[in-house]
């Protein structure tokens, strides 16, 4: 959420801000609500007066000669009307309040002044690219026509137990899957200081509020039940930043760096509006698995922390050496909360294209408002908002296809990583 004193200092300048995302930023609206909150604290504030000024009189009253029984019931009838203004001027703060956090909530973040601009995917602008598309000697196959012809892949069956967009892995195949997740985490943990965590994959609606997903995207979330404010994580950014909310971390507590939590976690999206995209395979299904990165730090340290967080969801896919590119969003593509992001997209021959498979975002202290994470800054000795980070590092569905598509031989097999052949019990091919 953005900082109201910031928007209030300049509404205009913060619409203009805004509108570099496509987002139409209603000043009118803010300054009415504003105005409206704000007069009805100052008369609350002026009936407080009235009220007290109102309780000495039963004195003067009395002093020029009316009875105390008289001079009460006088005075009382003013308190009484006085109370009643009040509730109704309270009622009328909370109200204005309600709305204009409601606004607030609905409000994006502010793009850093880095990012390009542009209204859509294809304003992108490409950072780098490492390792080079692999030349085969034979027609490629994406993931499902390798997987199907395995028989280690099975979408069918998936239907039949849920229903679209699911799938039935076998054999090898899962046995891979499980190699990726392990192989992430140990290297997140080994060599880039994460903590791992383990966390509920189900989260209530605060917070969803806290990280950005509500009120926003709740048609993408899939809710328990009507009655309950439960709900299955969308990813595992959700419970792991709210970690930090409602706590105050001291500064020996954020260590050089600020604190790294990695986790492993299924996801769950409902994919509202995206049907008819991906439907093929594992690259968009309603479950997925992922090793998500969170970073928490201080406020001058959440730039360079963005760069680093992106060169280890980067180094995974260096050990297993998948082609990849490195894009920067420009700001029409940049996620609700996100000031700045990164994203990785790895090479597909199935698809013959480049596909996003992790994104790494700085969000500065937007998350952080939300969730009133802080950290108390030594040189004030006072509480102040952290900066959040978060990236996948990676998904490890998409990170199976691209593998299965590099990896591929004519004869139907797929080589395994060397990277990940101790995972795999030294398992160098599947499929023979």
């Amino acid at each position: 959420m953005l900082d109201i004193k910031t928007v209030r200092k300049d509404p205009r300048g913060v619409a203009q801000a805004l509108s570099a995302r496509g987002f139409v930023f209603d000043v009118e609206q803010f300054e009415r609500l504003d105005a409206r909150r704000r007069q009805a604290d100052i008369d609350s504030q002026n009936l407080q007066a009235e009220r007290k000024k109102a309780s000495r009189q039963i004195g003067v009253l009395v002093g020029q000669g009316v009875s105390v029984d008289e001079a009460k019931a006088q005075v009382n009838e003013v308190l009484d009307k006085i109370a009643q203004d009040l509730d109704a001027l309270t009622s009328q703060a909370k109200q204005a309040q309600a709305d204009m956090e409601a606004l607030l909530m609905a409000t994006p973040n502010i793009p850093a002044a880095d990012v390009p601009a542009g209204a859509s995917e294809d304003d992108n602008v490409e950072v780098s690219r490492w390792g080079e598309p692999g030349v085969f000697s034979f027609d490629v196959r994406d993931h499902v026509a390798i997987g199907e012809t395995l028989a280690l892949l099975d979408a069918e069956t998936a239907s039949k137990i849920t229903g679209a967009r699911f799938t039935v892995m076998y054999g090898d195949l899962a046995r891979l899957h499980r190699a990726l997740i392990q192989f992430m985490l140990d290297l997140h943990i080994g060599e880039h200081g994460y903590q791992e965590v383990y966390v509920p994959y189900i989260v209530n609606a605060d917070s969803l509020r806290g990280t950005g997903q509500l009120p926003k995207f709740e048609d993408d979330l899939f809710k328990l039940r009507a009655e309950q404010d439960l709900y299955l994580i969308p990813t595992a950014e959700v419970p792991v930043t709210n970690i930090a909310r409602d706590r105050v971390f001291e500064d020996a507590e954020l260590g050089q760096h600020g604190l790294r939590f990695t986790c492993h976690t299924p996801c769950f999206r409902s994919e509202a509006g995206s049907y008819g995209k991906d439907t093929r395979g594992m690259i968009r299904q309603h479950q997925f698995e992922k090793v998500e990165l969170v970073q928490l730090v201080r406020p001058t340290q959440s730039a360079q922390a963005l760069e680093a967080l992106c060169t280890h969801a980067e180094k995974v896919l260096q050990r297993l050496e998948l082609p990849y590119r490195k894009v920067i969003l420009c700001a029409g593509d940049l996620g609700f909360a996100a000031v700045k992001t990164y994203d990785l997209e790895v090479w597909l021959p199935g698809q013959a294209a480049y596909r996003e498979i992790s994104s790494c975002s700085n969000v500065a202290d937007f998350q952080a408002r939300r969730m009133q994470a802080r950290w108390r800054n030594p040189e004030t000795g006072k509480p102040e908002l952290l900066h959040t980070l978060n990236g996948s590092g990676l998904a490890i569905g998409r990170t199976l296809v691209a593998i299965m598509e590099n990896y591929q031989n004519e004869d139907g097999s797929v080589s395994v990583p060397t990277a990940l052949q101790p995972y795999m019990g030294g398992v160098a091919t599947i499929g023979r």
